[in-house]
């Protein structure tokens, strides 16, 4: 490891040898379109983008994914408050020396009892509580956290896990401080981060300015991010081409929006990617009528999904599984294991004519229709596939509205099961099966949305969260999102691909292509004006 971190050093010097380095400007304020309004600015609270993106900058990570990498993965892991790290021989005790000499935004100095204080909230060991919790069921593992001396933490585990250190790098895994109380970090956060939060207008948009005490020296570059709520995506995408911002909102822009953008403004910087997001169903099955497991099937059995790839994204998106799927993903199962699924097959005549045989069975027909509504969130993300759902559900008796609902309100009423059927999207917080399948399918989880439960599948996550050898662990995972999708737990829709657009002037912003929430630190990002 320790080779490695010299081997960097020598070729950032190199680097500053040749002038490179020097390209870089520091000033200017950089101007995003936000989508709209985030249900709160504590990331641990929270399970969107709409926080994470504005406040990333604001925080630090005990370790980070490489902000310059597009892919992120074990090998692409960077120190950040954490200068280095270390196990314990049987796998159990992960340690981590802290740089020094670090200081929260009011003064106060970082120290390893943040480290303690921060795991301590995340498990619900102090007052007062996170409001909402979604990461609880990522570190069910940790037994304790220690703070060994003020510079060095460590984290002890109930059984190894190698993927701790991937969770810890995502954007949703910020260090929080001792001193600050978890209510003031829903409405005022502070962090230790190149930038600090300056303020938030209720649907208007947020300010962040930069942090000049920053402990990377010379960085940031940008004097502070404006991001401002744009909910109409025509709108926004015009007021970018008009210059009005620097950004486009990461993966806010369509396929079809993405020509407009070229065709107006052809020096506009483009980056289309997939993001680790898929467009799924979610069912209420604790609920009639979708405590009938026929009529769960008959849903799946209705999806054309290769309809929503062409009218969404024309053409340019992936069927796949619970894992994203390959190439830009790292875990996702063979082309030929999926399509083996029912349902997943490219047979949709064939599998709507099952579909409506299920209907018929459970009482249902041409002259009796089911009615529901289609719960959804209020972006276009979400909106746009539910209308195509409704149509496609025609098909199989069943007439559905599109229900809209507010952002802020979208994830307390899908915890809490108020819904019948719902199109959601569901965004990885890091491209790992201990993310995927502790926090969405596990039989204890808050974010298991549809409440499904089956504990051969919890037994296989913990199975698979212990192996060592990547392909053993990878047939493990295989087997898991196989039997996911046989059950219906949270059928597939597409994994989504959009782009994010910059002005010619942004400099040093790298797309993730499999994330979309770990690529916002902006610590290195620059214009060249």
């Amino acid at each position: 490891m320790r080779a490695k971190f010299l081997l960097g050093g020598m070729l950032a010097a190199l680097v500053c040898s040749t002038g490179v380095a020097l390209a870089q400007k520091s000033g200017g304020v950089l101007k995003m379109y936000h989508r709209d309004n985030p249900p709160t600015l504590s990331i641990h609270e929270t399970a969107t983008n709409s926080t994470v993106i504005p406040i990333m900058p604001v925080m630090n990570n005990l370790v980070l994914f490489d902000q310059s990498k597009p892919q992120n993965g074990p090998d692409s892991i960077v120190p950040d408050l954490a200068k280095s790290w270390s196990w314990s021989a049987d796998g159990k005790d992960l340690t981590f020396k802290l740089q020094d000499g670090v200081k929260w935004h009011d003064g106060k100095p970082f120290s390893a009892k943040d480290v303690v204080c921060t795991f301590d909230l995340l498990q619900g060991k102090v007052e007062p509580k996170l409001r909402a919790n979604p990461r609880a069921s990522w570190y069910t593992n940790v037994e304790s956290v220690t703070a060994d001396n003020d510079l060095q933490a460590t984290i002890h585990l109930k059984r190894p896990q190698p993927s701790m250190l991937t969770l810890l790098a995502s954007g949703y895994s910020p260090m929080y401080a001792c001193h600050v109380p978890a209510p003031q970090m829903r409405t005022k956060p502070i962090g230790t981060g190149p930038f600090k939060f300056v303020e938030f207008k209720q649907n208007e948009g947020v300010k962040i300015a930069r942090n000049p005490d920053y402990w990377k020296k010379g960085k940031p570059y940008l004097d502070g991010i404006e991001f401002t709520i744009v909910p109409n995506r025509g709108t926004a995408v015009l007021s970018f081409v008009a210059g009005r911002f620097d950004i486009t909102f990461p993966w806010e822009v369509t396929l079809p929006l993405l020509k407009d953008i070229k065709s107006q403004l052809p020096n506009a910087q483009c980056q289309t990617t997939s993001m680790n997001n898929n467009t799924n169903l979610i069912v209420n099955r604790d609920a009639p009528p979708f405590d009938n497991p026929d009529l769960r099937r008959a849903l799946v059995l209705a999806l054309d999904r290769k309809a929503f790839i062409d009218i969404l994204n024309q053409g340019d998106a992936q069927e796949g599984g619970t894992m994203q799927p390959l190439k830009d993903g790292i875990w996702g199962m063979p082309e030929a294991m999926l399509h083996s699924v029912p349902g997943y097959g490219a047979d949709v005549d064939k599998n709507r004519e099952e579909a409506r045989a299920l209907m018929k069975k459970v009482g249902y027909g041409p002259d009796k229709h089911l009615k529901l509504k289609i719960a959804t969130r209020g972006i276009s993300l979400y909106k746009d596939p539910a209308v195509i759902l409704a149509s496609q559900l025609k098909d199989i008796w069943i007439d559905a509205d599109v229900d809209i609902i507010e952002t802020t309100q979208w994830f307390p009423k899908v915890a809490r099961k108020d819904y019948s059927v719902g199109l959601n999207t569901t965004g990885n917080g890091v491209d790992d099966p201990d993310q995927n399948f502790f926090e969405n399918f596990s039989c204890k989880s808050e974010r298991n949305y549809t409440g499904y439960c089956n504990p051969e599948i919890d037994k296989l996550s913990e199975v698979q969260s212990q192996e060592t050898d990547i392909e053993k662990r990878k047939k493990i995972v295989w087997e898991i999102d196989k039997k996911l999708l046989e059950d219906g737990a949270r059928p597939v829709i597409m994994w989504n691909r959009a782009a994010i657009c910059m002005q010619p002037y942004v400099k040093g912003y790298v797309a993730n292509v499999n994330s979309v929430y770990n690529g916002f630190r902006f610590e290195d990002v620059w214009l060249d004006k």
